[in-house]
């Protein structure tokens, strides 16, 4: 087996005599300790040739083999040998580094991008090349390092070049003896194969054999590109394999190398894009992180000249800092693209540069002008049929996710070999290897979209291509995030100045089927009985914007009556904020917002650069923007929103009135503050209270210190105030502040008040109790779990529920209050003047013991229609006395709740009883009971029973 492998150890180790051999495995029964290995067994080693130890070796050891051989050279005094192994070993090492210098100098030359000198494209990427250098170079053990950026940024070109210098020898050469460099979408057409078959795909002939090069896993590096253009879901966290010898599905193989389960030895360094940041990054190990940040305005300028004569780069570059491309230009994909649509004009003596705000304006006057270079006297009609082929191809492979085609492909999409040479020199194409791929990933996307203007009714039917409200469903309601670059090009065309720009290369396009369909779909996504919701409304936006048609919008976001957006950047704040300020149907928005967001716009120190204060600026604008739009929402949530002084403050003036914006004119109803990490110093509560529908408002999680206390309280004291609901659970209340919260609720509209995981303790319930007693108290229901009360509290409640007559709900769940408490509650509701309609007592630490006192209110108490007693220790006997009690025909109970409690399936024969008898009784929680056959069987029983009135059984 050694011998056929050619494993380079092998033929040292044949040049040892007899006795040099019998003396190497002699020593090597201990070698393996040295490296805290499990030695190889005595019979083994003793009776195996030179071919077979060199098998065992390489079975066992695999990391290793190769170190332990070489030390053992020298221990059996053969210093030759262990030079020769070294030397042959740098010799294939150096083949394959001159093959790869090679392979990716063409790859530079012919399939990369950057049509700049090398020394001017190290200068632009100088910062990220130094952060590579210092990643690898400063760590001896096993690194994982992602390059992350938007599409266009140059990650695949930077881990090209970077593949190229240390092919060359001027990277990372004393760190990796071998890298190797795949695009794993190349990888989607197949379903199965090894990490062994991988490498050896890139190996020149007599090389080392895979298992000599992965005999040292910390000196290999694998480069691994295109994961947002991968098929297979990596997610995997079963069925991962250690071995790369063995044949596995494509999934399992990559999942189990990332994650480190195969090969855990070696490096990665990856490219992951926007779309595989979120399904990736978390399956890795400590990933250190290199960001391609696009271009700045001195880099566009920079590139501008390295790509024109100095003279012409200049002219450009003048003209760029008026233009409003500029922006665009940031990425290097766009600035490469700029820069060869104005060679075309130059060439063709045209005067002007072309003007462009969105994508798809910026890629059509690319197109257009490659046309016009080429096509220059065809008739529109042949240029449109002629670009329609390729457009078919793009979506097609959209569809299929395909990214690499070969010649069947182009074949069947009606791409002939001159077609072909055609595109290749407009570079819409490029050759990869034996395959072919559009120039850009991006021009792919575009290509895909313009498919869907040039489609006519009497086309053949590809059946895998989709329709327009297929892609849609992709993209908005079921989140692929692959299809939203498709879609930012989809919404862009029905611009009608865009569209003006193909009509002298392709006639007249009509754009009105796309839109028409758009509306069409999010008008069925919009209804209140569609199955399915939009997700991720950030993505619209971001479409909608670059359509820059208004009207269309409008009639968008207008078929919305509710919203949820995630605001994760300064950049989705924009778009949001320039979308629903043209809504005027929308009703309620939950919002998320992330810290970074406003330490973008109100951090001086974040960054110092003109662009980067222009945008701050221009953001901050942006949030007064969507803060003007809550005065007509009916629901604002601002869930779990990282809030900081200034944001607060544009929040507060957004909710004042003003002369413009008059107090009736405001119709929120409810507002939403949960998980708040900042709610200023209370002065939004003299805002908001007074707004005239605010009706209710909660705070849940949002941390309230004593001043925003007193301040809530001063607002909810004036007449002005309307809020009926109010929800201050977790809120980091105190017993004093909860006597301050007592005494504003007196005289105040407030009906239902949640302190839920509040640590009130007894002597804040006491306060709340004297509220409670107070005639003008008109609360209606009050949660109190998990506010650390003993039944001292239950001393309080009392009197309060004797002398109450608005309070139907009381919730003491979680608390200490044990039977002496619920006891005390008894007394209360066995008083006819008690009108409490709802005891919630759950995890109260009750037995059966009390159970005794309830059943007896149960009998008396005509008012008291919902009881839950889940989570205590209650017993068969408590819940026999229980069911005894409902049986009684005075008993008013019509839901009762006994999930989580400690009784067992001997009580069902009485719980059977209790549903059979029980005129009441609609709702029974048994949720989390284990209960035996038998017992389920009498219930079930009971439940068939025509007596038997249960509409819900937990």
């Amino acid at each position: 087996m050694a011998g056929s492998s050619g494993y380079g150890l092998l033929k040292p180790l044949q040049k040892l005599s007899d006795e040099e051999f019998q003396r190497f495995k002699e020593l090597l029964r201990k070698e393996p300790e040295k490296f805290k290995l499990k030695p190889i067994s005595w019979t083994k080693i003793e009776n195996s040739s030179k071919e077979d130890l060199v098998t065992l070796l390489n079975t066992h050891y695999p990391g290793q083999a190769w170190d332990m051989v070489l030390s053992l050279f020298l221990q059996v005094n053969r210093e030759d040998l262990s030079i020769m192994a070294q030397k042959k070993k740098r010799h294939k090492q150096t083949k394959y580094k001159k093959f790869m210098k090679t392979t990716f100098q063409r790859i530079w030359t012919m399939e990369t991008n950057t049509h700049i000198p090398d020394r001017n494209y190290h200068l632009i990427v100088e910062t990220q090349y130094k952060a590579l250098q210092e990643i690898f170079d400063s760590e001896s053990e096993p690194v994982t390092a992602i390059v992350t950026g938007a599409t266009g940024e140059g990650k695949t070109t930077f881990l090209r070049k970077a593949m190229l210098d240390w092919a060359s020898g001027v990277l990372l050469q004393n760190r990796f003896q071998y890298v190797f460099f795949f695009s794993v979408f190349l990888l989607n057409k197949t379903t199965e194969l090894s990490l062994a078959e991988l490498i050896s795909s890139t190996l020149p002939e007599s090389s080392e054999t895979v298992d000599d090069i992965l005999s040292d896993p910390k000196r290999i590096l694998f480069i691994l590109d295109g994961f947002d253009y991968l098929k297979f879901d990596l997610e995997l966290r079963t069925n991962l394999c250690n071995d790369w010898r063995k044949r596995l599905p494509t999934q399992i193989v990559l999942s189990s190398l990332l994650q480190k389960i195969m090969l855990p030895g070696c490096s990665l360094l990856l490219e992951l894009g926007q779309i595989s940041v979120p399904k990736i990054r978390h399956l890795l190990k400590y990933p250190r992180v290199i960001t391609m940040q696009g271009f700045s305005e001195r880099s566009v300028e920079f590139y501008c000249m390295s790509f024109f004569d100095n003279q012409r780069g200049i002219e450009v570059a003048e003209n760029l800092r008026n233009n409003e491309v500029l922006h665009l230009c940031s990425n290097p994909y766009l600035c490469w693209m700029f820069c060869s649509c104005l060679k075309w004009q130059f060439d063709r003596e045209e005067e002007g540069y072309f003007k462009a705000k969105t994508d798809a304006a910026f890629f059509t006057n690319f197109m257009v002008s490659a046309f016009k270079s080429t096509y220059a006297h065809s008739p529109s009609k042949q240029n449109r049929a002629q670009l329609k082929t390729l457009c078919t191809l793009a979506v097609e492979g959209m569809w299929k996710e395909l990214f690499v085609f070969d010649s069947e492909d182009l074949r069947r999409n009606g791409i002939s070999e001159s077609d072909k040479a055609v595109w290749l020199r407009m570079q819409f194409l490029q050759n990869h290897g034996n395959h072919t791929v559009f120039y850009h990933p991006t021009l792919q996307s575009y290509f895909a979209a313009m498919f869907y203007f040039l489609k006519q009714d009497k086309d053949i039917c590809v059946p895998v291509i989709g329709s327009i409200p297929q892609l849609l469903g992709n993209m908005y309601a079921r989140g692929q995030t692959q299809w939203l670059q498709l879609g930012t090009f989809l919404f862009g065309l029905i611009n009608e100045q865009v569209i003006a720009l193909l009509q002298p290369c392709f006639g007249f396009i009509q754009p009105i089927y796309v839109r028409q369909e758009i509306i069409s779909y999010f008008k069925c996504l919009g209804q209140q009985e569609c199955n399915e919701k939009l997700e991720r409304a950030q993505n619209l936006f971001s479409c909608l914007r670059d359509s820059q048609e208004e009207r269309f919008v409008r009639q968008v976001v207008d078929l919305f009556e509710e919203i949820t957006v995630d605001i994760s950047s300064s950049d989705v704040l924009s778009v949001t904020a320039y979308a629903l300020q043209k809504s005027s149907k929308l009703k309620k928005l939950h919002l998320h917002i992330q810290k970074r967001v406003f330490s973008e716009i109100y951090c001086p120190d974040h960054c110092k650069t003109r662009t980067s204060i222009g945008k701050r600026r221009n953001t901050a604008e942006y949030w007064k923007t969507l803060c003007g739009i809550f005065c007509n929402l009916h629901v604002l949530d601002l869930d779990s929103c990282q809030f900081n002084e200034k944001a607060i403050q544009d929040l507060c003036h957004s909710m004042s009135p003003s002369p413009t914006v008059p107090l009736t004119a405001f119709k929120l109803q409810s507002l939403l503050c949960s998980f708040m990490t900042d709610f200023g110093d209370g002065s939004l509560f003299h805002t908001l209270l007074y707004l005239p529908h605010l009706k209710y408002l909660n705070l849940y999680g949002t941390y309230l210190s004593s001043d925003v206390i007193e301040k809530l309280c001063s607002a909810l004291r004036c007449s002005a105030c309307r809020v009926e609901e109010l929800l201050l659970g977790k809120c980091g209340i105190s017993s004093k502040a909860c006597g301050i919260i007592a005494t504003s609720l007196i005289n105040s509209k407030v009906k239902h008040l949640s302190l839920v995981e509040n640590p009130l303790k007894n002597k804040g319930v006491m306060s709340l109790c004297e509220m409670l007693k107070d005639p003008s108290c008109v609360l209606q229901s009050l949660m109190l779990s998990y506010c650390c009360l003993t039944f001292i509290a239950c001393g309080h409640l009392y009197e309060a529920l004797l002398s109450n007559k608005h309070l139907s709900l009381l919730d003491l769940g979680s608390n200490f209050l044990e039977d002496t408490g619920v006891n005390l509650l008894c007394e209360a509701l066995k008083d006819p003047n008690c009108t409490l309609k709802e005891l919630w007592l759950p995890g109260c630490f009750l037995t059966s013991e009390c159970c005794e006192e309830i059943s007896a209110v149960l009998t008396c108490n005509r008012n008291l229609k919902t009881l839950k007693l889940g989570n205590n220790n209650i017993q068969d006997t408590g819940v026999r006395q229980l069911c005894e009690a409902l049986s009684h025909p005075n008993c008013n109970l019509e839901c009762l709740g006994l999930d989580l409690c400690e009784f067992t399936s001997d009580c069902c024969k009485d719980l059977a009883l209790a549903l059979t008898t029980c005129k009441t009784l609609n709702s029974l929680n048994l949720d989390w009971k284990t209960l035996d056959h038998s017992g389920l069987v009498v219930l079930c029983e009971a439940l068939n029973h025509k007596r038997c009135n249960l509409k819900m059984l937990g």
